[in-house]
């Protein structure tokens, strides 16, 4: 029935939508960060 209602109404549609994004951002903030670590320690280091 969760199910159902996840996938069949525009509240659940909605709700999953916000979870992907959310999930999307996390990973893209994550390899923005490590990239600039590490762009940050090469250019300490000289």
């Amino acid at each position: 029935m969760a199910w159902k209602e996840l996938f069949g109404s525009d509240i659940g549609l909605l709700s999953l939508f916000t979870i992907g994004f959310v999930i999307v951002m996390a990973g893209y903030l994550y390899r923005f960060a490590q990239r600039h670590i590490a762009e940050d320690e090469r250019h300490s280091h000289s």
